[in-house]
């Protein structure tokens, strides 16, 4: 209804109003700071990014800690939780695999984003 005032993130509806220092949907009841709202779209813009699991951005040649033990086919302990992985290189890698890496007794791998936190 109001033209200045942000679409609701929750229904998109166009019928929101303030109140106070909130945003208000009146269908949905979704209540949300506008800069919150900012910040989601930011997030959307920068989607080329990728994050450890704490959400520290990643960059080629970071050192990074296992977060969590991992099976690996063919082995028969996996690697473990407190491995440190050095000289990482991101990749587009299959299935969520975005770090190309060598781990020491186990050779070239992929890993996930989300298994490891920047060292």
């Amino acid at each position: 209804m109001n033209e200045t005032l942000p679409p609701c993130p929750e229904c998109s509806s166009t019928y929101t109003y303030e109140m106070g220092a909130l945003l208000v949907c009146p269908e949905c009841g979704h209540e949300w700071t506008p800069a919150a709202g900012s910040a989601a779209a930011s997030d959307d813009s920068d989607s080329g990014v990728i994050r450890d699991s704490v959400g520290n951005v990643l960059s080629d040649g970071d050192t990074v800690t296992v977060v969590k033990t991992l099976k690996v086919k063919g082995h028969p302990t996996g690697i473990k939780a407190g491995t440190k992985v050095r000289n990482i290189r991101l990749v587009s890698g299959v299935a969520g695999h975005d770090i190309d890496c060598k781990i020491e007794g186990f050779g070239a791998m992929q890993l996930k984003s989300s298994v490891v936190k920047k060292a």
